[in-house]
């Protein structure tokens, strides 16, 4: 019995080892939560393989907080991101003291990060009314909605938060409206259609802009800073894999609005995936299988099992034995539970005094 739990335990662990080796041996691209971010992370994805180098994407991580500090810790390589959120969110400089791509990259050394340069179009925040709203109270500028206070804003909730989002936005126009909360933005979208509410805060290539003909107000104060989008990455990258620096530098200059449009309009109104989205603009195959929730789902599952199996034969291995031997021999059968409450109480007495 205890030789073979000692080979279920190595075969196990060989097996774990294997798979940590694999993905050790590919490099990890990450994406934020919503549709543009992870069709960027595709595209980096596809033009790396499409060079021949490994690359695994971890799609939908979180807000852009997760995937900075993410990327400073190494837990991915690059990511896509956007010139204003780095400066007024993550950078934690004087945006007056960024005017320049070399500036930025300045800042950014000094988390040991780098960037690329820019992809070739801007992603700015926009305020946006339907049409016929727009029309009927003479709404052309943001500037207008601060003579209308009983509209209702929904804005989504990282825009609530930010620095460059809805307080300061409201500071620098004036807006003191009746009702502006938090809200999904699909369902802002949804709601603005159904006239449940009035304005929403827009991403300026969303595809949902033309699909909900919906007017963008003109920012007449630039309240809002550039918003280009390009991937940062680890300034270590650069040693360890010169060629995906080069993959991912090919994509430069090259995806214009109009491009990144079309593209997030294949997702989200063609129902097509990222991957075939971007697979699409780079004129590649996607080749891969489609990551759903329940994909992800099951290969954490898995994940976790293979956790619990390999220390769960480990306690077998060592128990077992243990077990018989203190059966046979009264001295240790007598302290291995001894030392066993101990054990248990000791931990029990550190979990009191830990501070919650």
């Amino acid at each position: 019995m205890r030789h073979i739990a000692f080979r279920l335990v190595c075969a196990l662990s060989l097996v774990g080892h294997t798979a940590m080796a694999a993905d050790e041996a590919k490099f990890t691209v990450g994406s934020k939560s919503f549709t543009e971010s992870v069709v960027l992370g595709e595209l980096a994805r596809l033009a790396a393989e499409r060079d021949g180098i490994a690359v695994v994407h971890r799609r939908e991580l979180g807000g852009s907080r997760i995937l900075f500090e993410a990327l400073r810790r190494g837990e991915i390589d690059v990511y896509p991101e956007y010139t204003g959120t780095l400066i007024h969110e993550l950078l934690g400089a004087d945006p007056a003291s960024i005017r320049s791509q070399e500036d930025l990259a300045t800042a950014l050394a000094e988390f040991d990060l780098a960037a690329l340069a820019p992809l070739g179009f801007e992603n700015t925040y926009a305020i946006g009314v339907q049409k016929t709203r727009a029309r009927a109270l003479g709404l052309t500028k943001i500037s207008d909605l601060a003579e209308h206070p009983q509209l209702k804003f929904a804005f989504s909730s990282e825009f609530m938060d930010r620095e460059d989002g809805w307080p300061g936005l409201a500071n620098r126009y004036g807006l003191a409206p009746d009702f502006a909360r938090g809200m999904d933005h699909d369902l802002a979208y949804r709601a603005l259609e159904s006239g449940d509410i009035d304005a929403i805060d827009l991403y300026s290539t969303d595809a949902d802009i033309a699909y909900y003909d919906l007017a963008v107000l003109d920012d007449d104060l630039h309240y809002f800073p550039e918003y280009k989008a390009l991937f940062i990455y680890r300034r270590d990258l650069a040693e360890r894999s010169p060629s995906l620096l080069r993959s991912l530098t090919s994509l430069s200059g090259r995806v214009s609005a109009d491009s990144m449009i079309a593209m997030n309009a294949r997702v989200k109104l063609e129902r097509k995936s990222e991957a075939d989205s971007a697979a699409q603009f780079l004129g590649v195959a996607s080749n891969t299988v489609r990551d759903t929730r329940f994909t992800r789902i099951t290969k954490t599952t898995l994940e976790h099992l293979t956790l619990v199996t390999i220390s769960l034969s480990a306690a077998i291995a060592v128990a077992i034995p243990l077990g018989i031997a203190g059966a046979q021999i009264p001295a240790l059968g007598t302290a291995v539970p001894a030392i066993s409450e101990n054990g248990r109480a000791s931990w029990r007495e550190r979990g009191s005094n830990r501070v919650v």
